[in-house]
């Protein structure tokens, strides 16, 4: 990684920061949005070459393994100017292995611009991604990308924006042309055509009267995005009724407010590679995305009262701020990422974390521009950067003041679903690949390290076979290690199906002080993806105080190996209403040691199942091949769930176990003689069939 040795000194106004931008870009996998990327840096003057996604010269695909793959892996953050207006921008991957990228990215930002295929429409990753976006609350624009392709349709993609994803999305602009005539847009806000003249870099935008056959069509749509819009907006609908004329400026005003309170999502139009519609889409992040200042304070808990605070978005406030994400840099070491929500961060002061109950010193901060670094001396407020010197900090860790210490709720990761066993080549690489699956650990929540004492191996567990193949090939080359890779697991899971009470005793008597723990709790299930859930209502003295975090953690270390098959046990809840101790010979490893005899002999009681992920699976396949697909699908435990016309191609959609997907690449290929695609996410848990649970209990799977 290249550092700039370039300083500079930030007192951040509110004017900058209301003229700040921290947008993400998200979509499904290749519907364009490091393409986009590449050209929205091309248009503020960050880069003065266009790279190519296919030939591995983009700016945000800076990573060995993106460049030769033609994907994004790893989410880049790049900072760049549009007419007085600062835009940190993230992009992030499209593939579902990488999805802890977005989600994690999606936390920290105010805006997103969700990009999709002009000819597939909405995909399942648009879906998954756009639900992420949802969770947080972060406002939306849509960019309708490759209008230039054949099988195009604009409307259409609007249409399925409508229906699947139940948004208020309507278009600002529409396109003049189609498919390979696409070559201009109509702003539906200012009523102006715009025709490109010339193709690539040396396209130009020029004005033009609106073309007579599409006079009617943009009137049409222009009075529906005035109604739309006033249905979203109050100020809107009282001026709609009462006046009927809404100004372009006031229109803009409605929009904007509109989309920030996440009741309305402007949709644009274009060709990214073609270099077609980048400004606009430009125009829209600066005028309909919010600024640091548009959205609500962030909250948190104080670690002392253990009440709710709101830190007002502000350089004077004490400082807040969320390290979002964690880079190995061979350079300076370990990069936390981290967003500032209120207060300064300078250069070589002290600052708290209170997660770790750790103080720590900021050694160097700098802002990111894909791969390469800027150092400056302060951030604040608003900013996204990049800091070294943290060493105990992770993801999700709340940095702050000590003095004014909070802690901001957590970011949301999914469990991994696959595993790998992975072993050195050589006894001399054994401590390199300890070391690199530690910092792997670290960069990536979603990527897990454990160890099978039953069978003495090391297990790397992921979001697929793509995430773990990724990983292994980042440690061989970055690491310099060489190791054996066993073949692919699924990570199944063990639950409970009824509420159960079960005693735990741990109790020895040795020549000198013994040991006793006695613990009573009920079992229960818990909802789905809650894990698990320990509650203490021990009331009086039937257990000191100081042994019930020791329950708890006997508890939640039993449960990492169910009584089944050895899997890890999930969505319980574990109630601690009573046990006894003793003054002398109790500890807390002997309640340690009781919680877990109680957990393993309630989860014999308690009638557990095996769970296992269930992905939800799209191929898209030429019609004449439908009939192979579904035939090697119903082969594969599939439920049908539908069946769509796209073109000449069929759509089809259903929910698959993973353990019958391992392959399925090879295998569809000979089936369709290699014209059909899939995509495929992890969806839920669901209860193994009994005669394949029999087979997995036994050893035989």
């Amino acid at each position: 990684m290249m550092v700039e040795e370039k300083e500079e000194t930030v007192t951040k106004t509110m004017p900058e920061l209301r003229n700040t931008r921290n947008i993400g870009i998200i979509a499904h996998i290749d519907a364009g949005k490091t393409t986009l990327t590449e050209r929205i840096l091309y248009h503020t003057g960050k880069i003065y070459k266009i790279g190519n996604v296919d030939e591995g010269t983009t700016t945000t695909d800076w990573m060995e393994q993106e460049q030769e793959r033609g994907i994004t892996i790893t989410s880049a953050a790049i900072t760049c100017f549009w007419k007085n207006k600062k835009f940190n921008i993230i992009d992030t991957p499209g593939h579902v292995d990488f999805t802890i990228e977005v989600e994690r990215s999606l936390k920290v930002l105010d805006g997103t611009v969700v990009v999709f295929c002009g000819v597939a429409g909405v995909q399942p990753q648009s879906e998954t991604v756009w639900r992420q976006a949802d969770r947080y609350g972060v406002p939306k624009i849509a960019f309708i990308n490759k209008l230039d392709r054949v099988g195009s349709d604009y409307f259409k993609a609007i249409g399925e924006i409508h229906h699947k994803l139940g948004a208020n999305a309507q278009p600002v602009e529409i396109p003049i042309g189609h498919e390979s005539n696409f070559n201009g847009v109509i702003d539906l806000i200012h009523m102006k055509a715009y025709e490109y003249e010339g193709e690539g870099t040396e396209s130009k935008l020029k004005e033009i009267p609106i073309p007579d056959n599409m006079k009617d069509k943009a009137s049409h749509y222009r009075h529906n995005l005035i109604v739309k819009t006033a249905e979203a907006d109050e100020e809107a609908m009282d001026k709609y009724v009462h006046d009927g004329g809404i100004y372009p400026h006031q229109l803009k005003q409605y929009i904007r407010r509109a989309t920030i309170r996440n009741r309305f999502v402007p949709v644009f139009c274009g060709a990214a590679f073609r270099n077609k519609g980048v400004e606009f889409i430009l125009d829209g992040i600066a005028d309909f995305l919010p600024s640091p200042l548009d959205i609500p304070p962030v909250k948190g808990i104080n670690v002392e009262t253990h009440k709710e605070e709101k830190r007002e978005v502000d350089p004077d406030e004490s400082l807040c701020a969320l390290a979002f994400k964690i880079m190995a840099d061979p350079f300076v070491g370990k990069l936390i990422f981290v967003r500032i929500y209120s207060g300064k961060l300078k250069m070589g002061e002290y600052v708290y974390n209170p997660a770790k109950d750790t103080e720590e010193r900021v050694g160097k901060i700098v802002r990111m521009h894909a791969d390469k670094q800027q150092i400056i001396q302060e951030a604040s407020a608003g900013d996204i950067v990049a800091v070294v010197g943290l060493k105990k900090t992770t993801t999700g860790d709340t940095i702050c003041e000590e003095e004014k210490p909070i802690l901001i709720e957590k970011i949301h990761f999914p469990d991994p679903v696959i595993s790998m066993a992975i072993e050195p080549s050589t006894k001399a690489d054994q401590d390199k690949l300890a070391k690199a699956l530690k910092k792997m650990e670290e960069e990536d929540p979603s990527f897990k390290v454990s160890f099978n004492p039953d069978t003495a191996q090391t297990l790397i567990n992921g979001m697929g076979e793509l995430h773990l193949e990724v990983t292994i090939t980042r440690i061989e080359r970055e690491f310099d290690v060489k190791a054996n890779i066993g073949k692919p697991h699924v990570a199944y899971k063990e639950t409970i199906k009824k509420k159960v009470d079960s005693t735990g005793k741990f109790i020895q008597q040795t020549g000198g002080r013994g040991q006793y723990g006695h613990v009573e709790i009920k079992l229960e299930p818990a909802q789905k993806g809650e894990g698990i859930i320990f509650e203490s209502k021990i009331k009086g003295g039937q257990i000191p105080r100081e042994f019930i975090s020791s329950i708890e953690e006997g508890i939640t270390d039993a449960a990492k190996s169910g009584v089944l098959a050895g899997y890890p046990v999930t969505d319980i809840k574990a109630t601690l209403y009573d046990g006894s101790f003793h003054e002398v010979d109790s500890s807390d490893i002997a309640f340690k040691m009781a919680a877990s005899i109680a957990l393993q002999n309630g989860l014999k009681k308690a009638s557990s199942v095996l769970m296992e992920p269930i992905m939800d699976l799209e191929v898209t396949t030429p019609e004449e091949y439908l009939g192979n697909v579904l035939g090697d699908l119903n082969s594969r435990r599939a439920k049908i769930e539908s069946i769509d016309q796209r073109g000449n191609s069929k759509i089809l959609r259903s929910l698959v176990p993973l353990a019958e997907m391992f392959g399925y690449a090879t295998v569809m290929r000979s089936l369709t003689q290699g014209r059909a695609t899939y995509t495929m996410e992890p969806s839920f848990y669901q209860e193994v069939p009994g005669n394949i649970a029999e087979k997995l209990i036994q050893g035989e799977v």
